[in-house]
């Protein structure tokens, strides 16, 4: 099974694509998409559906898992990440692959063991769980793998629910 992790942001969205076999998996693709805060916000949108789709387009994920909305104390962040989260949804729809939405405290509860864990033990946990060389460059790009990983590792009747 081949999964398309998303952090979603409108300054920084984060991607990570993991294949799983036998209950292993391994890191395929990851990285970050950056916008510039001046930009227009539909253009910031479109750098970030233009990407999912491309990366569908090229890689033919079986699904696309996406971390929820945080609430943190800024209103304007939140309405910024659904903006994002949403280009994210229309893109993994308009290309036919269905999506799977996670909290935060979940993807970190089965990645971590501890649904309170910090970026950093997230980056840490994605780079053995990949056995990767080095931790992700950043936290958009572990916590997008880390999405991913959650999905792929979860049990087929779980992902129902």
């Amino acid at each position: 099974m081949k999964v398309l992790g998303i952090d979603p942001g409108t300054a920084s969205c984060g991607f990570g694509l993991v294949e799983e076999r036998d209950g292993r998996v391994r890191r395929v693709e990851a990285g970050c998409w950056k916008t510039r805060p001046r930009e227009r916000i539909e253009l910031r949108l479109h750098v970030i559906f233009e990407g999912i789709t491309e990366l569908i387009r090229i890689h033919e994920p079986d699904a696309v898992a996406i971390e929820e909305s945080y609430v943190g104390a800024d209103p304007r962040i939140a309405l910024s990440v659904g903006q994002a989260r949403g280009a994210a949804l229309v893109a993994a729809a308009s290309a036919g692959v269905p999506c799977a939405e996670y909290a935060p405290a979940r993807v970190k509860q089965s990645v971590c063991g501890y649904g309170r864990a910090d970026k950093g033990q997230v980056q840490r946990m994605v780079r053995t769980i990949l056995a990767l060389q080095a931790d992700p460059p950043s936290t958009h790009e572990a916590d997008a793998l880390a999405v991913a990983i959650c999905h792929a590792l979860m049990s087929p009747l779980a992902r129902i629910a």
